[in-house]
């Protein structure tokens, strides 16, 4: 099977619209100290807080924001509590995928009418900014999507969240929204999760890709991706398939104890200034050999980038028939080998960078190697 563009013909239709994402959540063991890594090394502002000092006794959340981007970082203040049993089963992880919707209580009784199970049922939450409405809805693993209706509400975040600032300066690298986030799922249930999108939320299949279009000399995997109709939301959905040796699909289930989001995709409409500050900050990213430079003038043709800076950032690139793309993918940001960060421009590429599969996942090997995990 070759890799295959394609539109669903059973989803025609968004079931509800979706605006774009609103916020990423992440359950994490130490929500201070992690909000800390974001600011001093990608540059996120922190605009909010909820925690004992606003009254909420339980957790504690940081929101953090550079561009359209928002993560929500919440730790538990007692270890009976669900944030506390997600970090110590998944890890620091994804929890929420948050949807901005028009009508959230809508968006809930569609997608449940379609069979989606319901996590949050429709409640409003009010402050003296406003009123929003949430709802929520399970996916992969112990993922949910949260819909967020919030047109009248004019608050920092939403309510019982209180202003914040950065106590330290703060570099902005350029980041501007979420491009596509990817989940990995389990041996035979990626079709399943693909139907889920199509049946209950109306997206449409963009792209499939076999273990043929995905594979090295040892791994593969195969993935899907699925649409929104405006297309604001891109959902890649991966899961293992045949090798000789441990696939990145099946380390990840093992450490992070399942199905969940593997890495998320941020746009930059500047990727050699972002990589390098990045750099400069101490992220690491997955290392490319040089070798793979020396085609790429002939694979891709002509770019605006000098191939020698894209060399020494060791920054991918690949075209389809609609432009080009330029993208770099983080190691994983926790101790277990799972959430990672992948840096993406497009250049009117539309595509997720096939021609650069084989060198990405070789490169993840090696790190898997060196984990004893492969």
């Amino acid at each position: 099977m070759q890799t295959q563009t394609q539109t669903s013909s059973t989803s025609v239709a968004d079931t509800f619209p979706i605006k774009g994402t609103d916020y990423v959540e992440f359950f994490v063991g130490n929500a201070k100290q992690a909000a800390i890594y974001y600011q001093a090394t990608f540059g996120f502002r922190w605009t909010a807080y909820r925690g004992p000092e606003t009254g909420h006794r339980d957790t504690v959340s940081y929101v953090l924001e550079q561009g359209k981007v928002r993560f929500v970082l919440t730790s538990a203040l007692r270890p009976d509590h669900e944030v506390a049993r997600h970090v110590a089963t998944h890890g620091d992880g994804v929890r929420v995928l948050a949807l901005w919707v028009d009508d959230a209580a809508k968006s809930f009784e569609a997608a449940v009418s379609r069979g989606a199970k319901p996590a949050l049922e429709p409640h409003r939450v009010k402050d003296a900014s406003g009123e929003v409405c949430l709802s929520a809805i399970h996916t992969y693993g112990e993922t949910i999507h949260m819909m967020v209706e919030r047109q009248d509400y004019n608050g920092v975040f939403l309510p019982g969240y209180e202003p914040r600032s950065n106590e330290f300066p703060i570099e902005p690298v350029g980041l501007k929204y979420v491009d596509h986030c990817v989940g990995n799922v389990e041996l035979g249930e990626m079709n399943r999760w693909v139907k889920f999108y199509q049946d209950v939320l109306g997206f449409k299949l963009l792209i499939t890709f076999d273990d043929k279009d995905i594979a090295t000399e040892y791994t593969a995997l195969m993935s899907k991706v699925v649409s929104n109709g405006n297309g604001y939301i891109k959902f890649p959905i991966n899961e293992p398939a045949k090798g000789l040796k441990k696939s990145q699909i099946e380390e990840y289930l093992e450490f992070y104890r399942g199905a969940g989001v593997q890495h998320i995709a941020l746009a930059t409409d500047d990727i050699l200034f972002t990589v390098d500050t990045l750099r400069k900050k101490g992220v690491d990213f997955l290392y490319v050999p040089d070798t793979y430079y020396e085609d790429v003038p002939e694979r891709v043709g002509a770019i605006d980038e000098d191939i020698e800076d894209l060399k020494r950032l060791n920054i991918l690139v690949d075209r389809d028939e609609d432009g080009y793309l330029l993208q770099i993918f983080t190691k994983p940001v926790q101790d277990r080998p799972t959430v990672f960060y992948e840096i993406i421009q497009r250049k009117g590429a539309k595509s997720f960078g096939k021609g650069n599969f084989k060198a990405l996942f070789e490169a993840i090997e090696r790190e898997q190697e060196v984990r004893g995990t492969l």
